[in-house]
C-alpha cells in the first residue's frame, strides 16, 4: 500500500514539474476553476485569437486538462508579439456535458500583451451565471 501511495505521489509530482516546465517555455497559459464545487474544470475548449487589422484571427486552440489548465496555449516555438489577444472559453459546451444550464455560452477575455512580462496567465473563475478573470502569473 505504501509503495502504491509513493508511486501515485511520484506520478503527480512528475506531472506538475512537466506542466510548470511547459508553462515556463510558453508565453500564455489559462486555468479554469468551477466556483460551484471549487474544482478544476477539465475539458473546456479554449480558442486564442490575435487582433490583426481590426479582425480577430485564430492562432491556437486547446482543451483544459484534468487540472483545468492549458499550460501552453500560444503556438509552440513562437514569441508572443505585442498586441491585442482574445481567449474565448467555450463554457456552454462544458456546462452541457455536466447537465447544467448557463447564462454564458462563451466567455471572451480580451487582453493586451505589451511585452512587459515573459508569460501571461489568464485564470477564469466560473459559475453558471457569473465569472471572473484577472491577470495571473
Amino acid at each position: 500500500m505504501q509503495k502504491t501511495k509513493l508511486l501515485i505521489v511520484g506520478m503527480l509530482l512528475n506531472a506538475a514539474i512537466a506542466t510548470s516546465a511547459l508553462a515556463a517555455s510558453n508565453p500564455l497559459s489559462v486555468h479554469v476553476l468551477n466556483l460551484q464545487d471549487g474544482l478544476p474544470s477539465a475539458g473546456v475548449n479554449v480558442k486564442l485569437e490575435k487582433k490583426i487589422d481590426n479582425n480577430w484571427v485564430q492562432i491556437s486552440e486547446g482543451v483544459t486538462n484534468v487540472q483545468g489548465r492549458i499550460p501552453a496555449l500560444y503556438p509552440s516555438e513562437s514569441i508572443m508579439e505585442k498586441g491585442s489577444y482574445r481567449v474565448t472559453f467555450q463554457t456552454e459546451e462544458w456546462f452541457n456535458k455536466h447537465k447544467t444550464s448557463t447564462f454564458f455560452p462563451e466567455i471572451p477575455v480580451i487582453f493586451k500583451a505589451d511585452g512587459s512580462v515573459p508569460h501571461y496567465h489568464i485564470p477564469l473563475l466560473l459559475s453558471p451565471y457569473g465569472f471572473s478573470s484577472y491577470r495571473g502569473n
